[in-house]
């Protein structure tokens, strides 16, 4: 649907007004300075159930606060939403997105076009949190507070959010009279609204903790006071009804926040660098002295399961002879490094391309903030420690000196920033195969950010690193953003008397489309030179490296078609494959 702004005349919404509209309605309440949205609307809430497909209307019967807040929503200018158990990429390509799915039990997303065209809206369907319930909390909070018995029952509870609740209960049951307003006279909703307050606010994360359990975001940034900004997975940028309206507010949000994971934000110390419980990274900056804007803080949420390289094929981000060179690469020991700008899919690629990694090996891995998933059991993971009281720093540089002392078969590094990167060259040098991630979005640069400070590799060694994977988030002809591997590219050397570098780039990605082409197809210098030999190839024989290559892209079609494409079942199933001795 359309929405002609010059028809709306005096009536019509700013982008603001509406999100802010919506919000309240997510959030309990019913009505605002110019009535309800059923007031405006030209439909009955009788008229506005029955416009809905029989599977929202069913949803809704189940769920009384999207009950809710379906008949308060203003479908004469939004439309009619759809509903969705789950997304697929083909929801991106229906028109204007106006889909409901559910995240949990419990709380539901909507997605609609935004106004004006801004940024499309994200609205976390929740049960009952206004006021009301929003005050029971606050005089439950003070009761805990008192109640050293219950605290310590919640203490000793083996589940936290079971715990709460149970305390929830005892106080709401033994105070009933006392507490303003009763907690007996709430209806189902607001019990509900209650209890999931109680478990959000205390367990979880607070307001942001829906877009934390959504399987879909990517990223949650909050750049200051007014709306939460995201990133999905399927519908790119998206501006949620989840806001912070004043400074203060914000600043006790991040507060709270940095204490749930163990580093309290101050004005000492107020850039933090960690990890949420659930293993997503976090980066937070508490107040206005480093900040113009204010406090702010960016969560990049990470899959519990990794997506397979099959996972990544399958949606376009490679092809299955690309995987199939990358794979006789890893086995043949090369050098790897996933090069591309912030976001562009580096870190997810080197997860799926580790499941290529001898099974039997071990494998250590380096990391400034714990993201790598390595499916192998033989699995050291190492994270750096930033300097705190009492204790000294460990830095990657430290680590990775270490790790060469602990007999690797394959070393990965989250990110190559510093100094750390001349004992990777080091490490390289001395036999032991690495992989790493690293910011530069072409050979040239990446070559030049190596060889320049702080990095400083002399470049007689450059030619050491085997493998360039260059990634980047692309638009495609068909208007949708994705991330697509834009070229692999073979390091051949240094010429001094040039004073250049040569490299083979033996893939790339036709942007117009949305194809790979193979131009190093009979044609690459370590594929034939090197990785055949080690291949056990004959002498004089090495172009058959390539049906080598044709058989590991047609094992890898075969498992796809079989719907093996969980990360871990991959890696069993390729890892079986090789003890057995079918992937020679």
């Amino acid at each position: 649907m359309t929405i002609n702004l010059n028809e709306m005349g005096d009536h019509g919404w700013s982008d603001d007004r509406a999100i802010y509209e919506i919000r309240n309605i997510s959030e309990g309440a019913s009505t605002t300075s110019e009535g309800t949205f059923a007031d405006r609307g030209s439909a009955t809430a009788t008229d506005r159930h029955a416009v809905l497909s029989p599977e929202l209307q069913r949803e809704s019967e189940k769920h009384i606060h999207l009950k809710r807040y379906l008949s308060t929503l203003p479908m004469d200018d939004i439309g009619v939403p759809e509903y969705r158990r789950s997304l697929t990429p083909d929801d991106n390509l229906s028109g204007e997105r106006n889909l409901i799915y559910p995240v949990n039990k419990e709380v539901l997303i909507h997605i609609y076009p935004g106004i004006a065209g801004d940024r499309d809206c994200y609205v976390p369907v929740e049960p009952d949190c206004g006021p009301e319930v929003t005050d029971l909390l606050r005089q439950v909070d003070e009761q805990l507070a008192v109640d050293i018995d219950q605290l310590e029952a919640l203490a000793s509870s083996e589940s936290k959010e079971q715990g709460l609740l149970d305390c929830l209960d005892r106080i709401c049951l033994s105070a009933s009279g006392r507490l303003e307003p009763d907690p007996m006279t709430l209806d189902i909703s607001g019990w509900e609204g209650l209890r999931y307050l109680m478990v959000r606010e205390k367990v979880g994360l607070g307001k942001i903790q829906p877009l934390i359990d959504d399987p879909y975001i990517e990223d949650v940034s909050c750049s200051g006071v007014g709306s939460v900004f995201l990133e999905h997975r399927i519908f790119g940028a998206l501006k949620s009804s989840v806001a912070f309206d004043s400074g203060n507010e914000l600043d006790r949000f991040v507060i709270k926040l940095s204490e749930r994971i163990g580093r309290p934000a101050t004005t000492r110390d107020p850039l933090i660098d960690s990890v949420l419980p659930d293993g997503s990274r976090i980066n937070i900056v508490y107040g206005d002295d480093v900040s113009r804007k204010g406090s702010n803080f960016t969560i990049r949420k990470f899959s519990d399961a990794p997506l397979s390289v099959i996972d990544l094929i399958d949606s376009g981000t490679l092809s299955y002879d690309m995987a199939a060179y990358v794979w006789l690469m890893v086995a043949g020991g090369m050098n790897i490094f996933v090069s591309g700008e912030t976001a562009s899919g580096k870190t997810t690629l080197l997860n799926s391309i580790s499941t290529f990694i001898d099974p039997d090996g071990k494998v250590v891995s380096i990391e400034d903030t714990p993201e790598l998933q390595i499916p192998h059991e033989n699995w050291t993971r190492e994270v750096v420690r930033g300097s705190a009281v009492g204790e000294s720093a460990v830095s990657m540089f430290d680590l990775l000196r270490s790790a060469l002392r602990q007999r690797p078969d394959e070393i990965l590094i989250g990110e190559i920033r510093g100094e750390e990167g001349a004992v990777v060259f080091q490490a390289m040098q001395t036999g032991h195969p690495c992989m790493a991630t690293f910011h530069a979005s072409t050979v040239e640069k990446l070559i030049q950010r190596l060889t320049g400070q702080p990095i400083n590799i002399p470049k007689p060694y450059i030619d050491n690193l085997n493998m360039v994977i260059l990634m980047s988030a692309v638009r495609l002809p068909d208007g949708r953003t994705a991330r697509r591997v834009t070229s692999i590219n073979e390091i051949i050397g240094y010429d001094s008397e040039s004073e250049s570098f040569g490299y083979i780039e033996v893939f790339r990605w036709d942007p117009v489309t949305d194809t790979f082409e193979f131009p190093g197809f009979m044609n690459t210098n370590l594929l034939e030179n090197t990785v055949a030999v080690r291949s056990g190839i004959a002498p004089g024989n090495d172009r058959a490296i390539y049906d080598k290559l044709k058989r590991r892209s047609d094992v890898l079609k075969r498992l796809s078609e079989k719907e093996v494409n969980d990360f871990h079942e991959l890696h069993d199933v390729l890892s079986q494959a090789s003890r057995e001795g079918h992937l020679r």
